[in-house]
Order: C-alpha cells, then sequence, then structure tokens
C-alpha cells in the first residue's frame, strides 16, 4: 500500500509539471497594454508647460498581436475627440522576425510617415530584479540607449516569443512592461488572451512611393527642422523607441 502510495504521489507531482510548462509556453496571442505618459516630465518647458493647460499625465491603449514569427503595435484610438493628442505618439510596428524586417506608420505631428527597416538589434543587461505583472513573473531588463538614458524592460519567459511594445525585443520572452528610466512613460501589460492571430491582423498597406528606412528618415527631419527651436525635441520623439 505504501509502494501504491508513492507511485501514485509521483505521478501527481510528474502531471502537474507537465501541465505547468505547458501552461508556461504561450506561443501566439494578444497583449493589452496601457501607456501612462507624465506630461509635465516630458513638457519640461514653461512656454510648452502653457500648452498643457493643467493636464499633468494622459493614459492611453495598445495592444500587441503575435506569434511565433510575427508581431504588431498599435494604438487602440478612441473616437471621442482628444485636445491633448499632440502631446503623445501613436505609432504602429510590425515586426517579421522570419525576414527580419519592420514596418512602421509614425504618427509624427498629426502626419503619418512610412518607414521599412531592418529589426532594431539592442544590448540587453539582464538583472535579478523580478516582480509580478499580472499573473507572470517577470525578471528586469535594461538597455542603454546612450551615456545619459536607459530603457528598462520586464520581460516573461511564460510567452516565448521574442516581442514587446513599440518594437522591444531581444530577451527571453516577451516583454510586458517598458519604461522611461525617469518614468515619464511607462508600458504594462493589463491583459494577455491566448488567441490565434488572423493573418489581417497583421496587415499593413504601405504607398508606393515614400517610404523612408530609419537613416533616411532622420536626415530628412533634421534638414526641415533646422533652426527650430522645437525640433530636435520632436527627432527625440520620434526617434525615442526606434
Amino acid at each position: 500500500m505504501k509502494k501504491v502510495g508513492s507511485k501514485l504521489v509521483l505521478v501527481l507531482c510528474a502531471f502537474f509539471i507537465v501541465q505547468k510548462a505547458n501552461a508556461q509556453l504561450v506561443t501566439q496571442g494578444r497583449i493589452l497594454f496601457e501607456r501612462k505618459t507624465n506630461l509635465e516630465k516630458k513638457f519640461d518647458d514653461e512656454r510648452m508647460k502653457r500648452w498643457l493647460n493643467g493636464e499633468k499625465s494622459k493614459v492611453e491603449q495598445f495592444e500587441l498581436i503575435f506569434n511565433d514569427t510575427m508581431s504588431i503595435f498599435k494604438p487602440i484610438l478612441s473616437d471621442a475627440p482628444d485636445r491633448m493628442s499632440w502631446a503623445t505618439t501613436h505609432n504602429t510596428m510590425r515586426q517579421n522576425f522570419a525576414s527580419n524586417e519592420k514596418v512602421i506608420i509614425l504618427d509624427l505631428a498629426g502626419q503619418q510617415v512610412f518607414v521599412r527597416d531592418t529589426n532594431s538589434q539592442r544590448q540587453w543587461k539582464i538583472t535579478d530584479s523580478k516582480r509580478n505583472i499580472g499573473k507572470y513573473r517577470c525578471r528586469k531588463a535594461i538597455y542603454e540607449v546612450n551615456d545619459s538614458t536607459r530603457i528598462y524592460a520586464w520581460y516573461s519567459v511564460d510567452i516565448v516569443p521574442s516581442v514587446g511594445p513599440e518594437g522591444y525585443f531581444g530577451l527571453p520572452g516577451a516583454i510586458l512592461g517598458l519604461a522611461t528610466e525617469d518614468g515619464g512613460i511607462v508600458y504594462f501589460a493589463k491583459e494577455v488572451e491566448l488567441t490565434e492571430p488572423k493573418k489581417e491582423d497583421f496587415a499593413i498597406e504601405l504607398p508606393k512611393k515614400d517610404v523612408y528606412n530609419l537613416e533616411e528618415l532622420r536626415q530628412m527631419m533634421e534638414k526641415q527642422m533646422a533652426g527650430q527651436p522645437w525640433g530636435q525635441r520632436l527627432i527625440e520623439d520620434a526617434f525615442r523607441w526606434l
């Protein structure tokens, strides 16, 4: 009887281990993100603060649809009038990991600019810091954009594809949290849906002309905005996540 009981315990343990492993292998779905932008940190000069009319922060929704070869990140826009729409960006980015290509519809001062380029490669520093985002256990990683700018990410190995908001990827699992170092812009996953994406979910129609790569876009913006007091800020804002 004792041997039977021991065998039963082993069988049950093996069953729960397999069930847990299977539950972790999320390879496709939809992640709903909430983005919080601290407008006072983003617009720190007095002239821009006057334009804010007392608004201190802005909360917006985005979705990330993904499978094991593609992802698309896009805003969930409301039909309601938004007098502060100018204060934040609403980019759409599709990544094809099989072809190493990304396509971006860049929200640039209310105008759509189309970009096609290779996926950006980033060197991450993975830390020992951990936290929960929803039901997912996440580990913190840091990307140093330059000597003065760092981006923080929290990723979960329970969601297998290396995907994330604003096209950030390159970690051993999906990024469920992404933030600038000062906390001025923060993305956090609010819901993970285990659904199978449709082909049309990834569809982006590019124009036949005026499609730039990132270097061409930067050169164009620097030329057009040379001498403008707000030009460099707009360029930095446009390229923050690119």
